[in-house]
């Protein structure tokens, strides 16, 4: 992404109170900084930030925080967050701060268990193979993930690249990481309007191009509730099928008998 930056940029982030530009002051004290104890998501490369501005606006009972490397995009992301809560009505923007920071010094953001979930939006998918341990699906940035997640953790995946995709899924599943709701094609039966979509994601389903994604479920909380909610489907299904089972039997002792009566 080329991006052109205004002049006096940094000077005006700095007084800009939905921006954080040293977020290691904040590590382990994220909580502090909101003012409650709510659950804390972070996007890692917000871009423009529609989808963490929407999120927040979405869900006022949990914290968010979106984080990008270049100041033009956390002034725009700024100003789209305050444009979205104003639109709800609310003059200030109560559960989402945006971040200067890479995710190559996250374990310097945050500490151990901090984060309920990680966001990957479209991340730059680096094509060449000499690249590969720069794409933040690599196992170098999930060890990161799994260290700064708690016993809720998960990581929600969303890209527009094939390749990154299927090395995405090598990389989770590498790292023994519980996948589930992955999908090849998320719009291909119309929008979702259940998740949130972002600027690109926004370009991408309107050229008719997929978009893939996927869960990672880390903490020991979130593996067990996802464990449970399998095996309620499987006694869902079984259920179903002993019905069906059953009515069959059913149908095919009423049609005998009614074979037997008329051969009467």
């Amino acid at each position: 992404m080329r991006l052109r930056s205004r002049k006096n940029a940094g000077e005006s982030l700095e007084k800009n109170d939905l921006v954080v530009l040293e977020p290691g002051r904040y590590r382990g004290r994220w909580r502090e900084l909101f003012g409650n104890d709510n659950p804390i998501r972070v996007e890692i490369g917000m871009g423009k930030g529609q989808f963490i501005s929407r999120m927040s606006a979405s869900n006022p009972g949990i914290n968010y925080l979106g984080m990008d490397m270049f100041d033009e995009l956390l002034r725009k992301g700024s100003a789209k967050a305050k444009q979205i809560w104003l639109e709800k009505g609310s003059d200030t923007v109560p559960n989402l701060f945006l971040v200067r920071g890479n995710a190559e010094r996250l374990e310097e953001m945050f500490a151990p268990g901090e984060l309920d979930r990680i966001y990957l939006n479209f991340s730059d998918p680096w094509p060449k193979s000499k690249h590969a341990k720069r794409r933040l699906t690599h196992s170098r940035f999930l060890e990161k993930y799994k260290e700064a997640l708690n016993e809720r953790g998960e990581i929600h995946f969303k890209t527009d690249s094939l390749s990154l995709f299927e090395f995405s899924l090598n990389s989770f599943s590498d790292s023994l990481l519980q996948m589930r709701n992955i999908s090849l094609d998320l719009h291909r039966n119309g929008l979702r309007d259940d998740l949130v979509m972002t600027e690109y994601e926004t370009k991408f389903v309107e050229r008719g191009q997929p978009i893939y994604r996927l869960e990672a479920v880390i903490g020991s909380e979130a593996i067990a509730r996802h464990r449970s909610e399998v095996e309620g489907k499987m006694r869902s299904a079984a259920a179903r099928e002993e019905a069906r089972q059953q009515a069959a039997a059913e149908a095919g002792e009423q049609d005998a008998l009614s074979s037997a009566e008329n051969a009467e």
